[in-house]
């Protein structure tokens, strides 16, 4: 991913803090001689130093196939996103877009029906906390646990992280504020919540 030097994240905790918060991702390898996208979320966890994402897809699907240890993968992370209209500067320029993304890669390792037990374990347990009735993997009934015999689990060793936050940076007070206010004036969720992360970005800088 292309970031230039003003919109590079470089902070650890808010990385880690933003692949847990946005765990669906794009699951991306070559697979038949072309590139292959697969949207699936995923867990992070953190073993000694080393970061570390658990997941699994179907089967069934193409990519599963085609994976195989030690190969090397992309997961591309996606955050709040919003246009960015130029009309709102006291000057005139191009409009653009801003947005939060983090691009992971790192090395797979296939994992056996134990390994995918306990991932999936992991994954419905970080779901399910939020719910009333949080149902658990180890009260599912034999019938219902034979369908992760229709998934392929895996692990992910992390090897390197591209994070990207562009959020206006490059304007000054007085148009960075103006943004903000528009933003916040929108009915647009997506809009809110750039304008919430840019007011977070200046009182950290």
């Amino acid at each position: 991913m292309y970031i230039p030097e003003l919109y590079k994240n470089e902070n650890p905790q808010e990385i880690e803090q933003f692949l847990k918060d946005n765990a669906f991702a794009v699951l991306i390898n070559t697979t038949n001689g072309k590139y292959w996208g697969t949207h699936t979320p995923l867990f992070l966890e953190k073993k000694g130093e080393k970061l570390f994402f658990s997941g699994h897809i179907a089967k069934e699907n193409p990519q599963a196939q085609s994976l195989h240890n030690n190969e090397e993968i992309l997961a591309i992370f996606n955050g709040p996103h919003t246009y960015i209209s130029s009309s709102w500067y006291d000057h005139e320029n191009v409009p653009t877009w801003n947005y939060i993304a983090v691009h992971v890669y790192g090395k797979i390792r296939i994992l056996n029906h134990e390994e995918t037990i306990a991932s999936l374990k992991l994954l419905v347990d970080k779901y399910e906390s939020k719910q009333e009735k949080p149902i658990r993997v180890e009260d599912l009934s034999e019938r219902t646990m034979r369908q992760a015999k229709g998934i392929l689990a895996f692990e992910i060793e992390i090897t390197e992280i591209h994070a990207k936050k562009k959020l206006s940076q490059n304007r000054d007070e007085k148009n960075y504020q103006n943004i903000i206010n528009k933003l916040e004036n929108s009915d647009a969720i997506s809009d809110n919540q750039i304008a919430n992360e840019m007011r977070k970005y200046k009182k950290l800088n």
